[in-house]
């Protein structure tokens, strides 16, 4: 298992336009599974080329270990990437395919045979083995293509959206598969993605790109309940923000003082509560509240509220969420450890 350190890596593509990447610097820790996650435009797949060896950075380094790769050719750096479109050989079988590195590096064939089989059966392959590309679904297509990676026992794989061609139905399996498999293996592992539901599920860590810049690298908890800065608690679907000040343990705002937990920092900042978060009835922070709107979302009813001139929104149950109209009064409550403080 590798460390893979990537240090002040800088891309631009043309002098005129912005840079695609501007001094990213992030640990991915030997055995982990990390989220590179962002929008369109973030720098992500940028990100991956240069770990792969598929684009040259304009500067700084990438490290696996002790040992920097960033001048050497693709094949020798470690590195196996699976692509979205699986990208499979449509004149080989799923076997062959699945072989075809073990056979570049020019193993026997009896050894190339017996490890094809083995992995085959681990992305539940085995009784596909003869089938063509054509043949296969789109979720049975990515299975054989993490196949081809996990059979060279790279140092770090790179999955580039793997899940986002497949249904639903699929999806989950893939993402349960790509867990398993990553934990079975132990093998650093870095998923590109642009949804962050995917990103939770999956991974240890997440790292968030933004117009090509490192804003937060953290535990997919800590995205929720501790975002780095606004930009940050939108992407993750935060809406409720309440400009203020800090003083001791009290946040100062337009709704009144509201309790903090102790340790926040002091001066102006900006409170931010989740939706599903903010509680309705009575509890600490209490406030009285006028109901604007009610929306059935399935497993959720968002309920979009006034305060004092203030709009907040919560997420609750159905079950919690019945009986209640649109004008109504309503009691609200902000629990302290809910509550976070963002830069303002």
């Amino acid at each position: 298992m590798t460390t893979l350190v990537l240090d002040d890596l800088r891309k631009s593509y043309s002098r005129a336009g912005p840079a695609a990447l501007h001094g990213l610097s992030l640990t991915v820790a030997s055995g982990s599974l990390t989220a590179l996650l962002g929008p369109s435009g973030s720098g992500k797949t940028t990100t991956m080329k240069l770990i792969a060896g598929l684009i040259a950075a304009d500067s700084g380094d990438i490290r696996l270990g002790d040992r920097s790769i960033r001048d050497l050719p693709p094949e020798r750096r470690g590195v196996a990437m699976v692509f979205q479109n699986p990208l499979l050989f449509p004149h080989l079988t799923v076997a062959g395919n699945v072989g075809f590195g073990l056979r570049m590096r020019g193993l026997p064939p009896t050894r190339i045979d017996a490890s094809v089989a083995e992995m085959l059966d681990r992305v539940r392959l085995g009784d596909l083995a003869q089938r063509k590309p054509a043949q296969l679904s789109g979720g049975q297509a990515q299975r054989a293509a993490l196949a081809r990676a996990l059979i060279l026992r790279p140092e770090v794989l790179l999955l580039d959206e793997p899940l986002s061609s497949l249904d639903p139905a699929l999806r989950d399996e893939m993402r349960l598969l790509i867990r398993t498999l990553q934990r079975e293996t132990g093998i650093t592992t870095i998923v590109v993605t642009h949804d962050q539901a995917e990103a939770v599920a999956l991974a240890d860590r997440i790292a968030l790109l933004l117009e090509g810049r490192l804003v937060q690298d953290d535990t997919p908890q800590a995205f929720y309940a501790r975002p780095a800065t606004t930009a940050v608690a939108r992407f993750f679907g935060g809406v409720n923000f309440i400009p203020g000040t800090v003083r001791d343990a009290v946040f100062d705002c337009a709704i009144g003082p509201l309790a903090l937990p102790q340790g926040l920092p002091q001066g102006p900042g900006l409170l931010t509560i989740r939706p599903e978060s903010l509680r309705l009835g009575p509890g600490p922070n209490l406030r009285a509240a006028q109901i604007v709107a009610v929306d059935f979302l399935g497993s959720l009813t968002r309920i979009d509220l006034a305060l004092d001139g203030v709009a907040l929104q919560a997420m609750v149950t159905p079950d919690t969420a019945r009986g209640l109209s649109v004008g109504a009064r309503i009691s609200v409550s902000f629990p302290p450890e809910a509550l976070w403080i963002l830069p303002h």
